[in-house]
C-alpha cells in the first residue's frame, strides 16, 4: 500500500470556528458590509473604465491577485501570499487572479512562468472562475500604461527629465532635506509629450532620460518626490519581444494592473507601505481622467514571512544554486516550493502553516519547527507505515532451524496504518537472518538502554521475542553481526505471545526480501537560526551535515512506491519517494521530517 491515506477532514463549521481572525478579514468584512464594491461592473477581462462599464455586474464579491515577478522560483514566503490571497478570495465569494508582473525584461524567463503556474496549482488553487481564466500578465497592459503616461503628460502631471542619475539622486534630497526641482520640470506638456514619443521611438540611449510623475519635491515621503515612472531599456521581452524600448517602473505598473483587473484588495508586504501614497495618487489621477473605473483598488500591507534557518532572497538563493552549494532550485534543503515539494511537504501542510502563523502588521520571526510541525500533523493521519533499516547490521537467529521446525521463512504482517484498519495489512517474512539498526546493539549498554545486549530480550516488531547472545567481530574488532535466539511461542498476534515481557521493541527487515534503497537524510541548510545576523556571510553558516546519503534496506511493500508517495518509516520519521530520482528497482527516499523535533538536541 503506497498511496496516501485520507485523513478525516474537518467540517466547514469546524474550520469556520477555528479560523483565526486578522486585520485583513476585518477590512474585507467591513467592505462587504458597507457594499464598498457592490456596484462594480466586470467586462469579462481586464480593461479600462469604458470596457468595464459595458460589462455586467461583477459576480465576484472581492477580487484579489497574486502578482509574482517571473524572475526566479517561488519560496515559502510566496506560498504564504498564495494561500492568503487565494484563500481570502475563496472564503469571501470572490476570485483571485494569477498575474505575472513581467515589466522587467532583463530578469524574466518563461521557465519561471511555468514553475509559478505549477506551484500555485500544486498548492491547491486555481484561477478559473465563472467560466473564465483569470490568468494575466502585466506586459499585456503595456499599451494602456503608455496611454496613461501620455495622459499624465498632457494634463501637466508628468515630465521627461534628462538629468544624470547622479544629479537626480542628489536633487531628490533626503529625510532631513527637501528635494530640488529638476531644471526640466517646467517644460510644457507639448514639449514633454514630444520628448516621450522620442523615447518610445528609440531616438535616445538607455538611461539618457526618464519620465517622472510631477507631484511634490518637498514631500516628507521621498517616494512622492517626482518618482520615475518610465525608463529607456533596450531588452527583448519574453512576451512582447522587441516592440518596446521603454518600460514602466514597477511602482507605476502595479496600481494600473490592479485597476485594469478591478482588484478590490491589493495585498502587499510591508516594504510597499511607503509606496501606498503614490499608488493612491496615480489611481486618483487616472480616475479623474476617466481612464480607470471607480472605486479604484486599495492597497493593504502585512508583515512578510521571516522563518528561522531560512533565506528567502531570490538573489541569495540563486547564489546557492549557481555556486553549487545545493543541487538546484528543487534541492530538498531549499525553501523554494519546488524544494519543499521534493523534500516531501504537502499542500495541506503548507496551507496549515500559512493559516497557523496568521497575518500581522508587525515583523516577527517564526521558528522553523512550526513548519515541520504542520507537516507531521498532516502526514500522521495520512502516511502509510513501513519498516526501514538505515544503518544496517545483520542479526543472526542461531536457533531458527530448531524452533521453526525446518521452515525457512515465517509470515508476518502489520497494519498499513494503525488508525485505518479498513486499509488492510502489509505483509513480509522473517527468516534466520534480518537487518537491524546498528545502534540497536550495545555490547556494554549505557543506563536506560533496553535494546540488544548480551542476555537481554527484545521483541522484533510484528515478529518474535528474541534474546541476544553476543556479537561477531572482524580481526580489527569491528562489529560484523549480532547473534540472538528466538523465544518459542512469542510471535506477535499468536496466543500467549505476550507471556514474555520485554522493555525493548526494535524494527527490522528480512535479509531475504529486503529492498535496497538510497535514503537521503536532510537537516536544516544553515547552522544558525539567523544566517546573516550581525552582517555575517550566510555562506559561512551553511550546515556541512545538511545531507547524509545512506545505503539502507526497506521492507518489500515499498517496491510498489511511486515518486512523491509519502510514508512513515517506523521509529525514524516521515519520508517521500524522491520525485526526480526514484524509480522502480532503484528506490530513493528523502527524509521529510522526523517524528519529533530533535534539532540541536
Amino acid at each position: 500500500m503506497t498511496s496516501p491515506v485520507p485523513s478525516k477532514a474537518a467540517s466547514p463549521a469546524d474550520k469556520e470556528a477555528h479560523k483565526p481572525s486578522n486585520f485583513l478579514r476585518h477590512i474585507i468584512e467591513k467592505d462587504l458590509l458597507d457594499s464598498t464594491y457592490a456596484q462594480r461592473f466586470w467586462g469579462g477581462s481586464p480593461g479600462d473604465a469604458a470596457h468595464h462599464a459595458a460589462g455586467q455586474p461583477d459576480p465576484a464579491k472581492v477580487r484579489m491577485r497574486f502578482p509574482p515577478e517571473p524572475n526566479g522560483y517561488l519560496h515559502i514566503g510566496h506560498a504564504k501570499s498564495i494561500c492568503l490571497n487565494f484563500g481570502l478570495a475563496r472564503e469571501y465569494g470572490g476570485v483571485c487572479h494569477l498575474r505575472f508582473d513581467d515589466t522587467n525584461p532583463e530578469k524574466e524567463d518563461k521557465e519561471y512562468v511555468n514553475s509559478i503556474i505549477d506551484a500555485v496549482k500544486w498548492l491547491g488553487f486555481g484561477w478559473e472562475n465563472n467560466g473564465e481564466s483569470n490568468l494575466y500578465q502585466a506586459s499585456d497592459y503595456f499599451d494602456f500604461m503608455y496611454r496613461a503616461a501620455e495622459f499624465l503628460i498632457e494634463s501637466g502631471q508628468a515630465y521627461v527629465d534628462e538629468q544624470s542619475a547622479d544629479d537626480m539622486r542628489h536633487n531628490r534630497g533626503d529625510f532631513g532635506h527637501p528635494g530640488t526641482n529638476s531644471p526640466y520640470r517646467s517644460r510644457t506638456p507639448a514639449e514633454n509629450l514630444a520628448r516621450f514619443i522620442e523615447m518610445r521611438d528609440g531616438k535616445h540611449e538607455d538611461g539618457a532620460m526618464v519620465l517622472r510623475a510631477k507631484i511634490d519635491m518637498t514631500s516628507p515621503n521621498i517616494n512622492l518626490r517626482d518618482p520615475a515612472i518610465y525608463r529607456i531599456r533596450r531588452a527583448t521581452h519574453h512576451n512582447t519581444g522587441d516592440k518596446w524600448c521603454i518600460y514602466p517602473m514597477y511602482t507605476f505598473a502595479h496600481p494600473i494592473e490592479d485597476a485594469l483587473e478591478q482588484i478590490t484588495h491589493s495585498i502587499c508586504t510591508l516594504e510597499f507601505e511607503d509606496q501606498r501614497p503614490f499608488y493612491d495618487w496615480l489611481l486618483e489621477r487616472l480616475c479623474e481622467g476617466g481612464l480607470v473605473a471607480t472605486p479604484h483598488p486599495r492597497q493593504y500591507e502585512f508583515a512578510r514571512l521571516n522563518l528561522t534557518y531560512v533565506l528567502t532572497s531570490k538573489r541569495k538563493l540563486a547564489q546557492l544554486v549557481y555556486d553549487h552549494k545545493v543541487t538546484g532550485w528543487d534541492d530538498p534543503r531549499m525553501p523554494t516550493i519546488v524544494g519543499l515539494r521534493r523534500r516531501g511537504y504537502t499542500p495541506e501542510a503548507i496551507q496549515l502553516f500559512a493559516e497557523r502563523i496568521g497575518v500581522t502588521k508587525s515583523d516577527s520571526w517564526i521558528d522553523y519547527s512550526t513548519l515541520e510541525g504542520c507537516l507531521r500533523e498532516t502526514l500522521d493521519g495520512s502516511a502509510p507505515r513501513a519498516m526501514a533499516v538505515l544503518d544496517p547490521i545483520k542479526l543472526v537467529l542461531t536457533n531458527w532451524d530448531e524452533v521453526m521446525g525446518g521452515a525457512m521463512l515465517d509470515d508476518c504482517s502489520a497494519p498499513v496504518h494503525p488508525h485505518h484498519p479498513d486499509l488492510g495489512k502489509r505483509k513480509f517474512q522473517i527468516g534466520k537472518e534480518v537487518w537491524i539498526e546498528r545502534t540497536d546493539f550495545e555490547e556494554t549498554p549505557p543506563k536506560g538502554f533496553f535494546r540488544l545486549f548480551p542476555g537481554n530480550k527484545v521483541r522484533l516488531k510484528y515478529g518474535h521475542v528474541i534474546e541476544c547472545t553476543g556479537a561477531i567481530k572482524d580481526e580489527a574488532g569491528n562489529l560484523t553481526s549480532v547473534a540472538a535466539t528466538i523465544i518459542p511461542d512469542t510471535k506477535s498476534g499468536t496466543p500467549g505471545s505476550d507471556a514474555v515481557k520485554v522493555k525493548g521493541v526494535i524494527t527490522w527487515v528480512g535479509v531475504h526480501d529486503a529492498l535496497p534503497a538510497e535514503v537521503r537524510l536532510y537537516e536544516r541548510l544553515f547552522v544558525e537560526a539567523h544566517p546573516e545576523a550581525g552582517g555575517k556571510d550566510f555562506i559561512e553558516n551553511l550546515n556541512p551535515n545538511s545531507l547524509k546519503v545512506l545505503n539502507a534496506f526497506v521492507e518489500p511493500s515499498l517496491a510498489a512506491a511511486k515518486a512523491d508517495d509519502k510514508f512513515q518509516f517506523e521509529r525514524h520519521g516521515y519520508f517521500a519517494a524522491d520525485r526526480v530520482d526514484h524509480a522502480a528497482g532503484k528506490p530513493v527516499f528523502n527524509l521529510a521530517v522526523g517524528l519529533k523535533d530533535g534539532w540541536g538536541k
